[in-house]
């Protein structure tokens, strides 16, 4: 599988790029912002997006989810309860003091458990709520794409909108620190980690 990261935006959130070697086909995961340099990254691999996919709704991880979707033709997909979020874009960015072009509407809204298949993969949808109410992971091949709610030694924060502490510890033992230690987790900010060091090391999961 191609695994590219770019750090994307003010607040350098992570972007994805998953494609498969065989057939090119593509998904995006959080474009956040700098949609140019996403698609020069997709055409640097002759890569054709089938999914554009949004973790979660705050702006920092869909900014360019319209630019993205007008020059690829993608499908957008977002859980429910982080769809309303993206007409809401250029407010809760003005509260940072930056700006962000509103998102079109999903084309998909995704459910826990379910699977989106782009050439020769497979990516399940794992519903992860506590960072927001709609946040999900992305499970394929002893890869997990985690959004907000866990990082490397931390978890996402719980204090904005739809936020919830206990909820999101919740998420993260019953959900993802099932899978296998050497499972590979990208996070939506900083550097990857596994679920295995995350159990020993990480100070809000022991």
């Amino acid at each position: 599988m191609i695994i590219k990261r770019l750090e994307v935006g003010p607040i350098m959130a992570n972007c994805y790029i998953l494609g498969c070697e065989d057939t090119k086909e593509a998904v995006v995961i959080d474009p956040g912002e700098d949609a140019d340099r996403i698609l020069m990254t997709l055409a640097e691999s002759s890569l054709k997006v089938k999914y554009i996919i949004n973790t979660h709704g705050h702006f920092d991880h869909v900014g360019a989810n319209k630019r993205m979707k007008d020059a690829t033709g993608a499908e957008l997909a977002i859980h429910p309860d982080d769809a309303p979020m993206l007409n809401e874009l250029s407010h809760s960015a003005r509260m940072f003091g930056l700006t962000a072009e509103n998102s079109p509407e999903a084309d998909i809204m995704l459910s826990d458990g379910q699977k989106l298949t782009f050439g020769n993969h497979t990516l399940e949808v794992i519903h992860t709520p506590g960072h927001s109410l709609g946040g999900i992971c992305l499970y394929t091949d002893g890869i997990l794409i985690v959004g907000d709610t866990l990082f490397a030694g931390s978890i996402g924060r719980t204090d904005l909108p739809g936020g919830d502490y206990d909820t999101l510890i919740s998420s993260i033992k019953t959900r993802l620190l099932n899978l296998d230690d050497q499972t590979v987790v990208y996070p939506g900010h900083g550097p990857q980690t596994t679920i295995g060091r995350e159990k020993s090391m990480n100070p809000f999961l022991r």
